[in-house]
């Protein structure tokens, strides 16, 4: 895993939270985690992936942004769709999936072939994100 910023991962639980006018022990409740995580969490101090990965409901957003923000993203915000009951739409911009996107095959490609230089690498994501976009998937 890339450089984590537990420090700026408690900034921006905390500041939702409070936006959001949930009392800490009722946030952690909802979580599923004990107030004393949920604080730790709060405080930057080190907390399992898993915990931390609970916040991302209570506080709305997508799944993933609590641990996206330790490697420096921001959180993605979510909204219930009146269309979909049951489904959310991510506020998410298109560069950001496609840059995600790129980032997530860069590492698998990395992590399961030998012998594929840098630039097929990036040649190969390239590909596999323009074959997303024309499908409408990114």
């Amino acid at each position: 895993m890339a450089h984590q910023d537990p420090a700026a991962l408690a900034k921006h639980v905390k500041d939702r939270r409070l936006e959001l006018g949930i009392p800490r022990k009722k946030a952690a409740e909802l979580a599923g985690m004990s107030k004393d995580t949920w604080q730790r969490i709060e405080e930057g101090d080190s907390v399992r992936l898993m915990s931390i990965s609970k916040v991302d409901a209570v506080l709305g957003w997508a799944s993933g942004s609590a641990v996206g923000i330790l490697e420096g993203h921001e959180p993605i915000t979510t909204k219930a769709s009146e269309d979909a009951p049951g489904a959310e739409i991510s506020q998410r911009s298109a560069a950001d999936l496609e840059g995600r996107a790129r980032d997530v095959i860069q590492l698998a490609m990395i992590a399961t072939t030998s012998g594929l230089t840098a630039e097929e690498i990036r040649e190969l994501s390239d590909r596999a994100v323009r074959d997303l976009k024309a499908s409408g998937l990114i």
